[in-house]
C-alpha cells in the first residue's frame, strides 16, 4: 500500500502523538513522510527534548497534566501504552485514531486479529507458523512487537497479516479483522481501565463490528458476542466447533489424534492454542495436513513456560508471562506435578481467590510467595498440608526453590512485574541468571 493514500485523513489537521514510545515513533515517522499536517504535536508524561529528536519544528507537550492539552487537537494518535480511563470525554475520545483501528479501517490485505488474556502471542505466532508453512504471503504484526503501521507499505492483497491485539489496542477501534479469534477474557489490567466491564468490552470490539462475510473464533465461556459474521466456538474439555481434550483436536467436525500432533509446546492448554490456530488458518485458506507437518517446528515463546534447566534432576520453568490466577494454574495443570510454585509481584488489586482455592487442593506442595501480591495470595491458603515460604524477591525465591524442590520448580507469578522490573520479559531473564548461576 502506497502511505500518499493516507494524506486525505490527515490533510491539513491538527495532530498529537499520544505517548512516544513504538508506536509513536511510527506515527512520528509516518506524518513527517506526509508532510501535510497542518500541526504535529506530541504528549507524553515524560520530557521531550525535541532537539535530541532532530525534530525541532514539532510541539512538545509534557509533564503531569499533559493529557488537558490534547481536546484541542482534530486527531489524538493514541498509543497502546498511555492509559486514557476517565480522563477524556466522550467528544475528546472520538478524536482517538489507534494504529489498528487505521489497518482494519484501510482493509490493505485480509487480517487475522487474535486476543485474550493469555494465549494471544502463542496462538499468533503459530497461526503465522502455519500460514508460511501452506506458502501464504503472511506477516506477524501488532502487540507481539511490530506496531500495525510499520508493515503498512509491504502490504498487498494477497497477503494475510496476523495481528495480535492487545486491549488497549482495541479500546478505540470502529472496525474488526476479516476473522477475529477471542481466546479468552480474564480479569487483567484493571489499572488501565474504570472497571472489569470496560476492559471487556475492549476485548469484544475485535469482532463487534465484522461484517456478515467475517469469521470469529471464541472461547465459548465469553459467548454469546455482539456479532455479524459467522461465530464458531472453541473450548477445552467440552465440545465446540473447535475444541480439545488436552489430547485429540476437534476441528470443525474433524478429529486430529494425538498421534498427529506433534509438538514441542508445554501443558495441555497450549493443545487448545493450537487447536483454535489451526482453525484460524484454515479459515484464512491454509492446508490442515500442511499445517501439522510443521508443528513440530515451532519452538514456543520465551518467557511462556519455557524450560530453563535440569539442576541436581529438579526442572526450572519460565513463565514470567503469568500475570493472572488463571495462567498460574494453567502453568501447574501443564505438567504431570509441580513440587515448588514462585508467586508474587505487583499488587493490581484483582482477587486471588481461584488461585487460593487451587492450592487449597493440594496441588502444589511448596508455595514461595515475594512481594506484593504473595502477602494476600498467602493469606487465602489455609491447607496446613501446603508449605508457605515468604521471600524478600525473587533471589530468594530462587534460592528457596533450589534447597526444597525434589522434581519441578515453576515460575508463574499471577502477578504483573511493575514496580520490581520494567516488564515480565525482564523478570523472566533474571529468572533464567539466577538458575542458571545455581549450576
Amino acid at each position: 500500500m502506497n502511505i500518499s493514500e493516507l494524506k486525505p485523513i490527515f490533510e491539513g489537521k491538527r495532530v498529537v502523538i499520544l505517548g512516544l514510545g513504538r508506536e509513536g515513533k511510527i506515527w512520528l515517522e509516518l506524518l513527517r513522510r506526509l508532510d501535510c499536517c497542518a500541526e504535529i504535536a506530541i504528549a507524553d508524561m515524560n520530557p521531550i527534548d525535541l532537539y535530541d529528536l532532530g525534530i525541532p519544528d514539532i510541539t512538545a507537550i509534557s509533564g503531569d497534566h499533559y493529557l488537558e492539552e490534547c481536546h484541542r487537537f482534530d486527531i489524538i494518535l493514541q498509543s497502546p501504552g498511555v492509559i486514557i480511563k476517565d480522563k477524556f470525554d466522550e467528544q475528546t475520545k472520538s478524536k482517538i485514531l489507534t494504529q489498528t483501528e487505521l489497518l482494519l479501517r484501510l482493509k490493505p490485505c485480509k487480517t487475522i486479529g487474535v486476543t485474550g488474556t493469555k494465549g494471544k502471542s502463542t496462538t499468533s505466532s503459530l497461526i503465522f507458523h502455519f500460514l508460511e508453512a501452506c506458502g501464504i504471503p503472511t506477516m506477524l504484526i501488532g502487540n507481539i512487537g511490530v506496531p500495525p503501521l510499520k508493515m503498512l507499505e509491504e502490504m498487498r492483497p494477497e497477503c494475510v497479516a496476523v495481528c495480535e491485539m492487545s486491549c488497549h489496542q482495541l479500546e478505540f477501534v470502529h472496525h474488526s479483522p476479516e476473522i477475529a479469534v477471542l481466546l479468552n477474557i480474564f480479569p487483567e489490567h484493571l489499572d488501565h481501565y474504570v472497571n472489569f466491564a470496560a476492559y471487556d468490552t475492549a476485548k469484544r470490539n475485535i469482532l463487534r463490528f465484522q461484517a456478515d462475510s467475517d469469521f470469529a473464533v471464541v472461547n465459548a465461556d465469553v459467548l454469546p458476542v455482539e456479532c455479524a459474521g459467522t461465530v464458531y466456538s472453541s473450548a477445552f474439555g467440552a465440545s465446540a466447533d473447535v475444541w480439545t481434550d488436552g489430547h485429540s483436536i476437534h476441528l470443525f467436525g474433524e478429529e486430529i489424534p494425538p498421534e498427529l500432533i506433534h509438538t514441542q509446546l508445554c501443558g495441555k492448554h497450549n493443545i487448545y492454542n493450537i487447536a483454535v490456530a489451526l482453525a484460524a488458518a484454515r479459515l484464512a485458506g491454509a492446508d490442515l495436513q500442511k499445517c501439522l507437518e510443521s508443528l513440530p517446528r515451532f519452538k514456543g515463546l520465551e518467557h511462556r513456560l519455557e524450560r530453563v534447566s535440569i539442576i541436581n534432576g529438579v526442572e526450572f520453568i519460565n513463565d514470567s508471562i503469568s500475570t493472572v490466577p488463571e495462567a498460574a494454574i494453567a502453568a501447574v495443570n501443564a505438567f504431570d506435578g509441580a513440587d515448588c510454585l514462585i508467586l508474587g509481584g505487583m499488587d493490581r488489586g484483582i482477587s486471588y481467590q481461584v488461585l487460593g482455592d487451587f492450592l487449597n487442593n493440594g496441588a502444589v506442595q511448596n508455595v514461595i510467595l515475594m512481594p506484593d501480591s504473595g502477602r494476600r495470595i498467602g493469606e487465602l491458603v489455609t491447607n496446613p498440608s501446603v508449605n508457605l515460604f515468604h521471600v524478600s524477591d525473587l533471589e530468594n525465591a530462587v534460592k528457596t526453590a533450589a534447597k526444597i524442590a525434589k522434581k519441578r520448580v515453576i515460575l508463574s507469578p499471577a502477578s504483573a512485574s511493575y514496580g520490581f522490573y520494567r516488564n515480565f520479559e525482564e523478570r523472566g531473564r533474571h529468572f533464567k541468571q539466577l538458575v542458571h548461576s545455581l549450576e
